[in-house]
């Protein structure tokens, strides 16, 4: 079967050219989700040269190149002009939101995850007095309460009290303790069995909560589906502890790629580990893709 872009999904065999001469089947469309930051940009804030020409040649080859991050819609989409990519689906707040490119090049959301969160809140505040809480709702507006620092999210956001987060229909719960190391604050979250969220805790003492059983990985299956992509010719890329779920997604058949500064749980969870961050690692596993 022939995809609108020209190239073939189907079987290996060679396509029948006029006057019965095969030819070979051009590249075989792959899915490709990219987390954002530690993967495709830097933390200080700068995506390379080197890996915008990587993105634009794997999505000009055919490929369905797409970004999957724990950021939100208004943190993501920006950045598509920069790596000069139009992708069909974008999967933001680690998997609770999904959106779709319209035909005027806009995005609008076609899959939207929500939870109460009163009862995960309550319970982590019990342990972590003097955190800080946000709350990104089902529009993408953020209510926080504490000391958050200074970021898009907090520049878009209403400080409001503790109280007014309570009962808000959530696609994600963000906590930070600055107080606490990463390994303690680890210890702090293993000891309050979140059993009815999902939950992934950052490289610093920073916790995202998503509704329950929702991840990277449960969306990009969505999109997989909905593009008809076998799970053989899927690639991931990530670096941190919210793209688990999808790197083992991706490394069931096809390819989960870590980035080489992500932690050992991490790297265990891919069946590739490509170099750092800083050494342009994605552009490297890009470059590996069919042309």
């Amino acid at each position: 079967m022939s995809s609108s872009r020209g190239f073939v999904d189907g079987s290996d065999a060679a396509a029948a050219a006029p006057g019965g001469t095969a030819t070979p089947a051009r590249v075989k469309r792959w899915l490709v989700a990219l987390d954002i930051d530690g993967t495709t940009m830097r933390e200080d804030g700068v995506v390379t040269d080197t890996v915008i020409r990587a993105v634009r040649d794997a999505e000009a080859a055919g490929h369905e190149v797409m970004l999957s991050t724990g950021r939100s819609e208004g943190m993501t989409v920006p950045l598509l002009e920069r790596l000069g990519i139009q992708p069909k689906y974008l999967v933001c707040a680690n998997g609770a939101l999904t959106l779709e490119r319209t035909d005027t090049g806009a995005y609008e959301r076609v899959h939207v995850e929500t939870f109460d969160p009163t009862e995960v809140l309550q319970t982590i505040r019990g342990a972590l007095q003097n955190g800080a809480y946000g709350v990104e709702d089902e529009t993408g507006h953020y209510l926080l309460s504490g000391d958050f620092p200074d970021d898009t999210m907090t520049a878009s956001g209403d400080h409001v009290e503790f109280e007014r987060l309570l009962g808000v229909r959530a696609t994600r719960v963000v906590v930070i303790s600055p107080e606490h190391g990463l390994e303690e604050f680890l210890d702090i979250v293993d000891k309050m069995g979140l059993h009815k969220v999902s939950y992934t805790v950052g490289w610093t003492a920073w916790l995202d909560i998503a509704p329950e059983g929702v991840t990277k990985a449960t969306a990009m299956e969505r999109i997989r589906e909905w593009l008809d992509i076998p799970r053989s010719r899927v690639f991931a890329a990530g670096d941190g502890r919210n793209d688990i779920d999808m790197l083992r997604w991706a490394s069931t058949s096809g390819r989960g790629v870590v980035m080489g500064q992500a932690p050992d749980d991490v790297v265990d969870a891919g069946n590739e580990l490509t170099g750092g961050v800083l050494d342009d690692g994605l552009a490297a596993a890009l470059d590996t893709l069919p042309r």
